[in-house]
């Protein structure tokens, strides 16, 4: 039977299974931006290509062939990386350190959004669309020089992956029907994938990192919680394989992380030279934005995400300080309040979230109010500098699922917001004071990431504009990794202030934002021991969407049901939007090779840039 092939062939990698939680330094900011700023770069790429050359199926790089040395020093605000293990990573900044040690099979083309091969050379589909055979590159090694073969791969996906260690996000978006996929060994460069029924995300998420075998085994072979910590901060380098561009060189705590080049990568230039070109990858551990800021201005810093509010200062400076800006477009991410609706008991008894709190969190007519009293226009003038735009729904503004109907969403109205406070029993005190309808006052916390100065900024907004409606807003930036623990593990707050990450070409990578198992479905978290679990309705809607979504393979039909998700989003409120913006970026001229687009961001081709001090 004739088979479906499909030849493909880059490495920039749209995280396809999941949605993660953003450290938010990235470009939040920019419309407004005037004709001194590039937009993302033309496309002038051919494909790909392979060049089997000294026993090894190289990736050809499509950029002019450059030369070895130097350094790209970028940054992440906070106090760094919680883990190097990118399959038990949950928050951004680690997995994008995983990211660059471990290449994925395939990855997304930074220009089209289509698949295309990284580790792996070709993907064949099967008339039926149920079963998957994987070609991987031959002679390809891990940093240690041990072929990467077939067997990492099978080992990758049937246990780490489908036996659910570390981060299960990936493992519950490929759950069809109830069935995982199928994965076997064809032979030692081939791997077959077999799926219950056409899943429509399935071409993105088979081509996920791989593990090394032969140095995951052990940590593997001694169960979850070993795992848990495998690779983690206090790990030497030396002990990391990677198949990346980059392998870890250094960690110091609140300092820095160093990669250097990874001698056995799989990819070459036109002149036959093994890249990457450079020689270290340099992320400092800054704090927060303003010393990120002053350290670029210092000239500390190649790369830095530019904030509407600073947006002209960066424009005068361009020429003397020898960098150029890029506007990408409309960010992927997105930003917004959460509340903590878990009404669930823990393995003592005991609710996670104050009783009393519990009843206004999950009023509609609470979170509804909530809504309508934020002021995002003035969120949009005073933050960023009026370079954004309101945010109203679960699919970023540059999704190719976004309900544009809901698009536009509402204007602040507190007289609506008071009305429907009114509707549950709400009332006010002679100072103004809400109360409920069994005489509390309405008082909660707020929290988001210390460093994160927009955060922080949206945060004191929020405080004052809920203070209109007679509500106490107690906001408290914490030091993210410490918010992720109270987030993901003891459920510990009242209502956050944060971001996630977002994928614009494929919504299930929300699966485990909007299932209501889903390990990041934040405002109703599952956890192990609980006693009582409460599946709201509109939960149990979202998560046949959620699933009927993936099934179908009409865009247009697909189309329909993630319209209709985003819509009960919108209606029920368990995640208020603020705004959203244009990605703007500075980076310096010394960098080469640099191709810019809005789907795989400024360095999506960090193997094939180079440094040229000239500039």
């Amino acid at each position: 039977m004739k088979k479906i092939i499909i030849i493909l062939m880059t490495v920039v990698f749209i995280c396809a299974a999941c949605f993660r939680i953003d450290r938010g330094d990235g470009g939040n900011d920019g419309s407004k931006i005037g004709n001194d700023i590039k937009s993302e770069t033309a496309s002038v790429y051919k494909p790909y290509s392979t060049l089997y050359y000294n026993g090894t199926d190289y990736r050809m790089s499509r950029s002019p062939a450059g030369k070895y040395g130097g350094e790209i020093i970028t940054s992440t605000i906070g106090e760094g990386p919680k883990t190097f293990n990118p399959w038990t990573s949950k928050d951004a900044t680690s997995s994008e350190m995983g990211d660059l040690m471990y290449d994925a099979l395939f990855s997304t083309d930074p220009d089209t959004g289509e698949v295309i091969p990284a580790l792996a050379k070709e993907m064949i589909i099967s008339p039926d669309l149920k079963t998957y055979t994987i070609k991987l590159r031959r002679g390809a090694k891990w940093s240690d020089g041990v072929e990467i073969t077939a067997d990492d791969v099978v080992f990758t996906w049937n246990d780490i992956i489908l036996a659910g260690l570390g981060n299960t996000s990936l493992r519950d978006s490929v759950l069809i029907d109830g069935e995982y996929p199928e994965v076997k060994k064809i032979d030692k460069y081939t791997v077959e994938f077999k799926i219950k029924k056409p899943f429509a995300p399935f071409q993105r998420f088979v081509g996920t990192a791989i593990a090394p075998k032969h140095k995951f085994n052990d940590a593997v072979k001694k169960g979850a919680r070993y795992f848990d910590t495998y690779l983690g901060t206090t790990v030497n380098p030396k002990d990391i394989t990677a198949s990346g561009a980059f392998i870890l060189e250094e960690y110091v705590p609140a300092q820095r992380v160093v990669f250097k080049r990874n001698p056995n990568y799989y990819a070459m230039d036109e002149n036959k030279n093994l890249l990457p070109y450079i020689d270290k990858y340099v992320v400092l551990i800054v704090g927060d934005l303003n010393n990120e800021l002053l350290k670029f201005k210092a000239g500390e810093l190649d790369i830095i995400s530019v904030r509407g509010k600073d947006l002209q200062m960066f424009k005068s400076k361009q020429k003397a300080d020898k960098y150029t800006l890029y506007n990408l477009g409309p960010n992927t991410g997105s930003m917004f309040t959460a509340f903590n609706m878990l009404t669930s008991k823990n393995s003592d008894g005991n609710y996670y979230v104050n009783p009393v709190k519990q009843k206004w969190f999950n009023d509609i007519n609470f979170r509804t109010a909530i809504d309508y009293a934020i002021d995002r226009n003035a969120m949009v003038a005073n933050i960023s500098n009026g370079a954004a735009q309101p945010l109203y729904t679960a699919e970023s503004l540059s999704s190719i699922f976004l309900n544009e109907r809901l698009a536009s969403g509402h204007q602040r109205d507190l007289e609506y917001a008071k009305t429907l406070l009114k509707k549950s029993g709400f009332y006010y005190d002679k100072k103004g004071i809400l109360h409920d309808k069994d005489g509390h006052e309405v008082e909660f916390d707020l929290l988001t990431n210390a460093g994160q100065t927009e955060r922080e900024a949206a945060g004191v907004m929020i405080k004052e504009d809920l203070k209109d409606l007679g509500i106490k807003v107690n906001f408290k930036p914490v030091e993210f990794n410490s918010l992720v623990n109270k987030m993901m593990t003891t459920s510990d707050w009242d209502t956050v202030l944060i971001g996630l990450t977002g994928n614009p070409l494929e919504p299930h990578s929300g699966k485990n934002v909007w299932h209501s198992k889903g390990h990041l479905h934040l405002f109703n978290m599952r956890h192990n021991g609980d006693k009582e679990v409460n599946i709201l309705p509109w939960e149990k809607e979202l998560d046949e969407l959620i699933e009927k979504g993936a099934l179908e393979l009409d865009y247009n039909k697909r189309k329909e049901i993630y319209d209709k998700y985003q819509q009960i989003v919108y209606d029920e409120r368990p995640l208020i939007y603020l705004y959203s913006g244009l990605t703007i970026t500075a980076i310096r001229n010394k960098i080469k090779n640099l191709h810019p687009t809005a789907l795989g961001g400024t360095l999506h081709n960090l193997d094939e840039l180079y440094i040229d001090e000239k500039n």
